[in-house]
């Protein structure tokens, strides 16, 4: 994912002088809430008899690593939706998939579903004539979280007279159906996601899950749906002078999108999984006890965020509690000097220590690698053990496109510990999801799913990643395997030399800003 943009002094003042428009923070807006009583939904005739067998402190849960699968899920589920559908997303992309998920979320408001989208600002620019058209229809309410200011300048003037503000972001990924089901983790809604793009894919991890989890979810989604920092479309953006015209044009061009994809492997890929989920009688659920784990949305304002309620308290609790294992998958893995001691300790108390992260070859972010780099020395000195993912590792889903040479970055954030509990979510163990953006996931209590997690990571990384290492001398080194053999790689594998001074450049970045 792109890191919000920093903008110079100089360059805020010169966008500045072109003049923005100004957000209405005062702006009317009608408070909302999930619908209470939605048992008479297709969802929850499905789904309330299966839950009502289950104890009460439990959900249940499906964990998706396969992109088709993940895009699947949520086509499926809005168009199964009766009553309302809440998205709550970092980015939404204008690309295939992206067109797709709201070509289908559009449908669903046509049938009468009351659907409301909160998207963060930090990806919208030119989309807000589209924005507006959908914001127009009856039943279709946008919100836009902590947003920018209007215009060509808008971002250089948010960023010299708001940067306090405007660099905190809402991170958070949900999407809930009926308040019957939900699903959360890692992914935007973009074609890198879903197995759906030729030169890049992320392998990414999402959750499924109904029972009382999803009373949860929708609860958060209320709390940043009615916060102050989330404010109508219309605020900021002028109504269509014609309605009903702009809605029609964008709907054409989303069905023209529509039929373009249908004769595709992607597009066939995503039917077969339809089918596979309509099976009658089948069982993809993970029973557990569980704890759903969010920042408060305080957390996007400057004035209040050091007293919002964090993720980050429940997040320390669990790791602390590792008694044997510990295996850390976060893309953007930027540990502050505590994070190394911390790990560190758990080292010598004979907690195995494993981090997951990208290798420079497979990040998107060269500036998050810059900030990363200078902790492998200590943490690997500690007994922490390091993989980085290679830029050519499997991505689940990717083969209904041709992405034979794409490059792959890992995106999954997830953690667990022991044998006792899993934890998928949208939180980077980096300063920025720490201290700066809003974050959601789920940690779940579950052995079964943590030791089968464990197994397939340790199944997976000789071929997925390399394994960092000290040599004698206590200088890096990288060890792979290509075709059955053991390659010792003395530079960070598979870059160039601009490459790598580009990361060692972006050291000079603070911390706190990756």
């Amino acid at each position: 994912m792109n890191r919000p943009v920093r903008a110079s002094f100089i360059l805020g003042i010169l966008y500045v002088a072109a003049g923005c428009a100004t957000i209405d923070y005062d702006h009317p807006r009608q408070e909302s809430y999930v619908l209470p009583d939605t048992s008479d939904t297709r969802l929850g005739k499905a789904v309330e008899p299966i839950v009502a067998q289950r104890p009460s402190e439990q959900s249940g849960f499906y964990s998706m690593n396969d992109g088709i699968d993940a895009l699947t899920a949520r086509l499926l589920l809005a168009q199964h939706a009766d009553k309302s559908i809440d998205v709550q997303y970092y980015l939404i992309k204008n690309d295939i998939v992206g067109r797709v998920f709201v070509y289908t979320l559009l449908q669903a408001a046509d049938r009468g579903v009351r659907v409301r989208l909160l998207i963060d600002d930090m990806f919208t620019s030119g989309y807000d004539t589209d924005l507006a058209a959908l914001h127009s229809h009856p039943n279709f309410e946008i919100r836009i979280f902590n947003p920018f200011h209007r215009g060509a300048a808008g971002k250089a003037q948010s960023a010299l007279t708001g940067f306090g503000r405007i660099n905190r972001r809402m991170h958070n990924k949900s999407f809930t159906v009926d308040n019957q089901v939900t699903i959360i983790g890692g992914r935007n809604i973009a074609d890198e996601y879903f197995g759906a793009r030729e030169d890049a894919n992320f392998g990414d991890l999402d959750v499924m899950g109904i029972g009382p989890v999803v009373q949860d979810v929708s609860d958060m989604f209320d709390t940043y749906w009615n916060h102050v920092a989330s404010l109508p479309v219309s605020a900021f953006v002028k109504k269509p002078d014609a309605p009903e015209t702009a809605l029609n044009m964008l709907r054409n061009r989303l069905s023209d999108s529509m039929d373009n994809l249908r004769g595709s492997k992607y597009a066939e890929a995503v039917r077969t999984q339809y089918l596979r989920y309509l099976e009658p009688g089948k069982d993809i659920l993970r029973w557990a006890p569980y704890e759903l784990v969010v920042d408060s949305p305080d957390k996007g304002i400057k004035a209040k965020a050091s007293t919002a309620d964090s993720i980050v308290t429940p997040l320390v609790e669990s790791i602390r509690s590792a008694q044997h294992q510990l295996i850390i998958i976060s893309p953007y893995f930027v540990p502050m000097k505590d994070g190394v001691e911390g790990l560190a300790a758990l080292e010598q108390r004979g907690v195995e220590v494993t981090v997951i992260t990208n290798s420079l070859a497979a990040n998107n972010q060269f500036t998050v690698h810059g900030g990363y780099a200078p902790s492998r020395v200590p943490l690997l000195a500690a007994g922490v053990e390091i993989y980085e993912a290679r830029p050519d590792a499997d991505v689940a889903g990717t083969e209904f496109v041709d992405a034979s040479g794409a490059k792959a970055t890992l995106h999954t954030k997830a953690f667990i510990v022991d044998d006792k509990e899993v934890f998928i979510g949208s939180f980077n163990f980096d300063p920025r999801s720490a201290n700066l953006n809003t974050e959601l996931g789920v940690i779940i209590r579950d052995r079964e799913l943590a030791l089968r997690y464990a197994s397939l990571i340790d199944a997976a990384l000789e071929n997925q990643a390399y394994e960092v290492f000290l040599n004698d001398d206590g200088a890096l080194r990288w060890r792979g395997h290509k075709d059955g053999e053991e390659i010792i790689y003395l530079k960070e594998p598979e870059t160039t030399w601009g490459q790598r001074v580009m990361a060692w450049f972006a050291r000079i970045i603070p911390k706190s800003q990756l």
